[in-house]
C-alpha cells in the first residue's frame, strides 16, 4: 500500500505535462529573448531595432495558405508585422489564425520599388485568392518585417 502514494502523484505529474503540451505550439527555434516587446514601441521606431534580434506578441490575423511561410501578427490598435520565414524552415500551421503567438527574430527593412511593391502585392493576392489592382500600389515601399527564428502559437 506503501507504493500507492507516489505513483499516484507520478500519473498526477505526467497527466499535467501531457496537457500542457498539448497547449502550447512552438516552432522553430526556441525563444531566446525573455519578454516580447509590444508591437507599439517596436513600430514607433522600427529603424531603431533593424538587424537586431526582437520577440513580439500578438494575434495571427493571416498565414500563408500556400507554405505557412509567413504570419502577420496584430496588436489591440491594429498596427501589424509580418513574421517571415525560410520555405521549409518551419511552417506556420494554416488553421492559427485568430490565435495569439509571441515571434522571435531579426527585423528586417525592405525598400522595395514601385515594380516589387506592385510584384509583391500580386503574390500576396494571388496567395489570398483575391483580385489584384496594380493601381492600388502607389510608389516605393519600406516595409519592415521580421525574419522569424521561432514562435510558439498559444492556445
Amino acid at each position: 500500500m506503501a507504493h500507492n502514494g507516489p505513483m499516484r502523484l507520478l500519473s498526477v505529474l505526467l497527466s499535467s505535462a501531457a496537457l500542457l503540451a498539448a497547449a502550447d505550439v512552438k516552432l522553430g527555434k526556441p525563444l531566446t529573448v525573455s519578454e516580447p516587446m509590444p508591437l507599439a514601441t517596436l513600430l514607433a521606431k522600427p529603424a531603431d531595432y533593424v538587424g537586431k534580434t526582437v520577440q513580439v506578441k500578438g494575434k495571427i490575423t493571416e498565414v500563408c495558405e500556400m507554405m505557412g511561410c509567413w504570419m502577420d501578427l496584430v496588436n489591440d490598435d491594429g498596427q501589424k508585422i509580418r513574421i517571415k520565414v525560410n520555405d521549409g524552415e518551419l511552417e506556420f500551421p494554416k488553421d492559427s489564425s485568430g490565435k495569439m503567438a509571441i515571434a522571435e527574430g531579426t527585423l528586417n527593412k525592405l525598400e522595395l520599388t514601385k515594380e516589387q511593391a506592385i510584384a509583391r502585392a500580386k503574390e500576396e493576392a494571388e496567395d489570398k485568392k483575391r483580385k489584384f489592382n496594380p493601381a492600388s500600389v502607389k510608389g516605393p515601399m519600406t516595409i519592415y518585417q521580421i525574419q522569424g527564428t521561432g514562435a510558439v502559437i498559444l492556445n
